[in-house]
């Protein structure tokens, strides 16, 4: 795994339970675009507290996820979750509170934790999708050495700004074990 030399000072690390990532979390999911990303409203700090309880407790074997730490705080978030041993899959996702975006983390970030799902888990093919009205997010994949495979119609439904539901398109991106490295630096993973 190749570390990343230009940001020394950032790394993909376990979540835990502190009021700075608390406040991480909560900045992330007042974005706009984060709002609806979550099975429930991330909009208070007992809801944030339970989104880091998942993490900080570590009791699904089928999901591994860190935090992205900048600078001494963290500013992001990339897991591997759906984990299926059988076939040795996962599906990735991944964000960047807003302040922290267009620094290249995201990409950086899922590029280490796909090397740490090959190397550490003996995953083979890892997933994920974005919205086509975030083409940001399809450079992250694009970047951390994902394929596009595809586009899915109408396979997501998230609330408009009329809690009314709307059906999103996405765009699938894959990644083999087999397939070349990127070229962009990773972070280093600490356990």
């Amino acid at each position: 795994m190749t570390s990343n030399n230009s940001l020394p000072s950032t790394f993909l690390r376990p979540w835990n339970d502190s009021a700075q990532d608390l406040e991480a979390v909560l900045a992330a999911f007042n974005a706009d675009d984060m709002a609806g990303q979550s099975g429930e409203p991330i909009n208070s700090e007992a809801a944030a507290r339970r989104w880091l309880a998942y993490w900080v407790e570590k009791k699904d074997a089928h999901a591994v996820g860190f935090a992205i730490e900048c600078d001494g705080q963290a500013v992001g978030h990339v897991m591997a979750n759906s984990i299926e041993y059988r076939h040795e899959t996962a599906w990735v996702s991944y964000w960047v509170t807003p302040a922290a975006r267009g620094r290249g983390l995201a990409a950086a970030a899922t590029a280490a934790l796909a090397d740490y799902c090959f190397e550490n888990l003996g995953l083979y093919r890892l997933e994920l999708a974005h919205r086509v009205n975030n083409p940001a997010s399809g450079h992250v994949a694009q970047k951390a050495g994902f394929i596009v495979e595809g586009i899915e119609r109408g396979k997501l439904m998230y609330l408009n700004e009329f809690d009314q539901p709307v059906r999103f398109d996405v765009r699938t991106y894959s990644r083999l074990a087999t397939d070349p490295a990127p070229s962009i630096a990773r972070l280093p993973v600490q356990n």
